[in-house]
């Protein structure tokens, strides 16, 4: 028996580097389809195997979490790449993907890309923002100072771990992680096809090494769902929130129409951005016009 991690999913078939450092390609038992399980890429796995390209999953490991795109398990980190301009800065989509990554249990790690494009006044106000992020996040941007220093730094951060690159469709994500790899080589827009997840392969999901992490792309999306999060659960997942809640005059404060409430009151002294509490009221109207599912 040989416990190893799936690094790649084809087709029903699994590679697994094994602890003993030997790659195994299995195939599950037909037990986990009756159980409604499937093996996923980042799960732990126990197998057996008479040789290497002829292995079999006996047992999955409890996950911590797992993504639908791409299909991973065990994730630790997402790098959150975030354009300053073209395309235009959307707090929206970025407090969305934030939800998504607390939700899950994954540290986010935000990359404010195409800094060095702004003009003077764009740089004031994106610095604000910027600023703000940094108190709650571990934020990298790319200004003129921006140098390999910086970009060692973001490497150390995602040492040894799952690690899942998010952002725009034009976000700035192969560019990214060229810097960070330069022998990916990435054309832009190509991660996807480094990872065999073009519109005409075949299924494939993997988890290419950079350094000493373990990477795992996810489409360009533009929009998060954040159905599934009820307006209870909503505010704990904003760490400013969390850290004012107990300030709050009721238990359980919603921070929407309730008195002598610390987050409102934080938002009125700006000591949280305006942008980012209209978002939360947002989510909050939406969560309450779910429609409930029988």
């Amino acid at each position: 028996m040989v416990k190893g991690q799936i690094r790649q999913s084809l087709s029903g078939y699994y590679d697994v580097m094994g602890e003993d450092g030997i790659e195994y390609r299995t195939r599950a038992r037909g037990n986990f389809r009756k159980k409604g399980k499937t093996p996923l890429v980042g799960d732990w796995v126990d197998l057996k195997a008479d040789k290497p390209k002829e292995g079999y999953i006996l047992k999955i490991y409890p996950r911590k979490n797992e993504l639908i795109r791409p299909p991973v398990a065990n994730v630790d980190a997402a790098v959150v790449v975030t354009a300053c301009i073209e395309p235009t800065f959307s707090s929206n989509l970025l407090d969305r993907q934030l939800l998504m990554l607390e939700m899950n249990n994954i540290k986010p790690i935000l990359y404010f890309s195409k800094f060095d494009l702004l003009d003077d006044t764009e740089t004031s106000k994106m610095q604000v923002i910027i600023e703000y992020y940094n108190q709650l996040y571990q934020t990298f941007w790319n200004s003129e100072h921006f140098e390999e220093t910086s970009y060692a730094r973001l490497l150390d951060a995602l040492k040894k771990q799952i690690v899942v690159f998010m952002g725009q469709t034009g976000a700035g994500k192969s560019t990214l992680l060229n810097k960070l790899d330069p022998k990916l080589n990435l054309n832009t827009g190509e991660i996807s096809k480094a990872l065999s997840r073009g519109k005409h392969t075949t299924r494939k999901t993997t988890l290419l090494p950079i350094a000493e992490s373990l990477l795992a792309d996810t489409p360009g999306f533009s929009s998060f769902d954040i159905l599934g999060i009820t307006k209870e659960e909503l505010p704990k997942l904003y760490p400013e929130f969390r850290r004012l809640a107990a300030k709050c005059k009721f238990r359980g404060c919603l921070h929407v129409n309730e008195p002598k409430c610390a987050v409102k009151d934080a938002v009125t002294q700006e000591k949280i951005l305006a942008s980012r509490y209209d978002n939360y009221l947002q989510f909050h109207k939406m969560i309450l016009n779910q429609k409930p599912k029988y």
